[in-house]
């Protein structure tokens, strides 16, 4: 399976590039983690623009497409967690006005007088506290709920513009007809490929960011990014992003084609996108020398962006477990 942009998704990025570099610019970003900028006519534009209409599987790599430029940009709105986590498991029933995510773990259902009792805790779930609507996987099944029927905290996590949230279940009740035909295991995969491809645009943009500092940067008379120690860096960072890059799009054209290599290509993206961040991370933060530690740095945001995309829905080690079971098994 090769994958190359056709002339319709090469004008389809250089369409989303344009439109996000004008309505989420780094200001933008600044203004919400400084001043607490309401993100919602952003969130908005993205609805008008037919952006969370994406939610078919067919449309994964113009999804992805979607998604890296989001990651370049640090994304202060819930697309990420409406369009790879809740959209898949609400299958028919997606509303593309409203904000959603999923529960993946940690509630329970059971019955009760003909209907069910959802209880229990899940943690450091995305975007839930500005979410309308929950898509909750439980062993019973899936179950499509209005966020306010939760109990939702927000937790403050290092990224500031990313929204976390523990949802509790008090005994909740729900209906059969609050019960959808999903497969949570298909969703995960869009969920995975999700988050791997907006960690590579955060990624980018940190690559982005260092070359210009580098080329700016002036010690002994020359620009600093014409020493070697300096080059070898910046072309790590650059294998390490076309590396995961690669891995993100095909595991979304997996998705796309229903290969069922799509669970393996999902954490094989997942993995590259892990080591990737862990790479340009360092080496993006070292380019910068101690201006990269200051607040006033825009390189900040993307350096947290590519940490958290790490940190959510599981690391690279355990990717590579499933990796290897999968071959294990071969």
């Amino acid at each position: 399976m090769l994958l190359e942009f056709d002339a319709d998704q090469r004008l389809w990025q250089d369409t989303v590039r344009d439109a996000v570099a004008k309505q989420c610019p780094a200001s933008l970003i600044r203004g919400i983690a400084e001043d607490g900028v309401d993100p919602t006519p952003l969130w908005e534009s993205y609805v008008d623009a037919g952006w969370t209409e994406l939610a078919e599987p067919e449309n994964a790599v113009e999804l992805a497409i979607v998604l890296e430029e989001f990651g370049r940009a640090t994304d202060p709105t819930p697309f990420l967690a409406t369009l790879t986590q809740f959209a898949p498991l609400a299958g028919d029933r997606y509303d593309p006005r409203q904000a959603g995510t999923a529960v993946f773990e940690g509630i329970t259902a059971h019955r009760d007088d003909g209907g069910w009792v959802l209880s229990g805790t899940s943690r450091y779930v995305l975007d839930a506290d500005r979410a309308q609507k929950l898509a909750v996987v439980t062993d019973a099944g899936v179950f499509l709920v209005d966020a306010a029927v939760a109990t939702v905290s927000r937790v403050s996590v290092f990224d500031p513009v990313m929204h976390v949230a523990d949802v509790t279940f008090p005994g909740v009740v729900v209906s059969d007809a609050d019960r959808v035909h999903a497969d949570p295991e298909r969703a995960r995969h869009l969920a995975l490929t999700g988050v791997a491809i907006t960690t590579v645009g955060a990624c980018q943009r940190i690559l982005d960011l260092a070359l210009q500092h580098v080329r700016d940067r002036h010690q002994f008379g020359v620009p600093i990014g014409s020493f070697q120690a300096v080059q070898h860096k910046a072309v790590d960072m650059h294998v390490a992003i076309e590396r995961a890059r690669a891995l993100a799009y095909f595991a979304a054209l997996t998705i796309s084609a229903d290969d069922p290599r799509r669970r393996l290509a999902a954490a094989m993206a997942k993995a590259a996108a892990g080591d990737c961040q862990s790479v340009v991370f360092r080496h993006g933060l070292q380019l910068f020398g101690a201006m990269g530690f200051t607040w006033e740095n825009d390189v900040q945001f993307a350096l947290k962006r590519a940490k958290s995309g790490e940190l959510m829905l599981g690391g690279a080690a355990e990717h590579r477990a499933v990796i290897a079971d999968e071959y294990r098994e071969l």
